[in-house]
Formats: C-alpha cells, sequence, structure tokens
C-alpha cells in the first residue's frame, strides 16, 4: 500500500490530491469521505476553541460575582449607604450637599415581566413610575446626571430627563470585550449585544472646575461582574469634573469608589 493509502490526509491535501494515480474506484471515495470528514473535524475543532474562550471568560466573570463579601475591603475614603432607594431620605441627603454629578444604573424593567416583580426582590426590576418617583432634582442644582439605558428604554430615559429638568449633551457608548480583548456579545433580539449606552444629561451651569473636551465617548472594556460598569466611567466624569461632589444611586460594591456617596440596597 502506497504512503498515501496509509496516511490520513488533511483539508489541506483537497487542492493536491490526483484522483487519476488511484486506480480503485472505491478506495477513491473512502479518500474523498475522509477528506470531507477532516474538514468536519477542524471546523468542530474551530468551534471548541470558541466555545472554550466564551467559557473562560464567563468562569472569571462568575470567580468575581461569587467573591466572599468577607474579603471584599471598600476603598478607604468611600461613603457607601446601604438603603432601599425608594424609601430613603433624600430630602435630609439633599439638605446636606448638592452634587456635582449624579450617576445611575436604573433596574428597567423588561417588558416581558410582571410589574411588581422587581419591587419585592431587591430592585432588581423596578417599573418606571417608581423610577421616575427618585427625587433626583432635590440633589443637584447645577450639574450633570449620567444615566444607563438598555435599548427599550430611550424613549423613556430622555423623557426623565426632561421631567427632571436637565438637557441632553452627549452619551457614552461601552464596547463590552473578553479577557481576551474580544467583542464581549450578548443576547439580543434582532441582533447581538455588545454594548451599554450610558446618556447624559446637564442641569443648570457648569460645576466648579469643569472641564470640556476631555477623555472619549467610547468606552472599551472587559465585561466584568453582574451589572458592574466599567472604571473608566468613573475616571472620565473624574477627569471632567476634578474635585467634584459624586454621587451613584443603584450603586453596588463592585463600584464603590473613593470620595464618592453610593446608595444602594446589594452594597
Amino acid at each position: 500500500m502506497s504512503s498515501r493509502e496509509s496516511t490520513p490526509l488533511s483539508s489541506s491535501g483537497v487542492d493536491n490530491l490526483n484522483e487519476d494515480t488511484v486506480t480503485d474506484k472505491e478506495l477513491r471515495a473512502l479518500l474523498r469521505k475522509e477528506i470531507d470528514l477532516q474538514l468536519q473535524i477542524d471546523a468542530i475543532q474551530a468551534e471548541i476553541e470558541q466555545l472554550e474562550e466564551r467559557l473562560g471568560a464567563k468562569a472569571k466573570e462568575d470567580e468575581v460575582e461569587e467573591q466572599d463579601l468577607e474579603e471584599f475591603e471598600a476603598p478607604e475614603w468611600c461613603i457607601p449607604i446601604k438603603a432601599n432607594v425608594m424609601t430613603f431620605d433624600w430630602d435630609s441627603l439633599a439638605k446636606e450637599v448638592q452634587f456635582d454629578v449624579i450617576v445611575t444604573d436604573p433596574p428597567w424593567q423588561l417588558a416581558t415581566h410582571a410589574p411588581t416583580r422587581g419591587v419585592a426582590i431587591a430592585y432588581q426590576q423596578l417599573p418606571d413610575i417608581c423610577i421616575e418617583d427618585i427625587p433626583i432634582p432635590k440633589l443637584q442644582k447645577n450639574g450633570f446626571l449620567f444615566i444607563w439605558v438598555i435599548n427599550n428604554k430611550y424613549a423613556k430615559a430622555f423623557e426623565l430627563m426632561e421631567r427632571w429638568g436637565y438637557t441632553y449633551v452627549d452619551d457614552i457608548t461601552w464596547v463590552k470585550q473578553t479577557v481576551n480583548r474580544r467583542m464581549a456579545k450578548g443576547h439580543g433580539y434582532y441582533l447581538q449585544h455588545a454594548k451599554e449606552t450610558c446618556l447624559v444629561g446637564k442641569k443648570g451651569d457648569d460645576p466648579p472646575n469643569c472641564r470640556h473636551s476631555v477623555g472619549s465617548d467610547v468606552i472599551f472594556s472587559e465585561r466584568r461582574g453582574q451589572s458592574q460598569k466599567p472604571e473608566e466611567l468613573y475616571e472620565l466624569i473624574e477627569e471632567l469634573v476634578p474635585n467634584g461632589k459624586y454621587l451613584e444611586i443603584f450603586g453596588r460594591k463592585n463600584n464603590l469608589r473613593d470620595y464618592w456617596v453610593t446608595i444602594g440596597n446589594e452594597l
């Protein structure tokens, strides 16, 4: 038996196959099947590599998300306030301080869920009417509002901005990446989602020390724990308004930051 007959052919041998040199018709058919199978194996191996990469990124996220609370150390100069956002005494806070920048990541309710579900379960989701009731106008006379928004809530977010007295001035796009710096795609109804958007509104005058034309409106950053936003956003805000008075509403422990007041019931 020749070396061709005894050695499996790889997909690279497709173009070099000279069937005229093989006299047996059945052997030619078997060789062709071997090449087809090798092509299928190569495709499966490529899919396995992609899956392993995704699983590796997901495992890292889960490891961060399941971090023992006892091991977590909050930044020394952060001000975390563990409270129910819906019942918090906002009036007392507003009397003490007016903020230059407010960041909020509302737990927007998806259209497929019952309107009371999020209220009962640690604000996993809240109906629009509850988010509307947050007294943002009392907390800021002059400054910026950064509000994270999901695809089906753009119109509502713009409506809230206007109701609260803000003018839309900009938006920031966070392009999510895997640990290997590839685009981290997620589920979507029509298209796979690989980004999140943060709308920027302004109220009144510029806050003290406000700078212009800083940073970028696009953030490329690794996707981390559940609902964890990129650290680059906070850095951008601190560059925009240095030494400002910063507030985050619906905050989580993984975004606690020095010199920020963070309020939420997941701290």
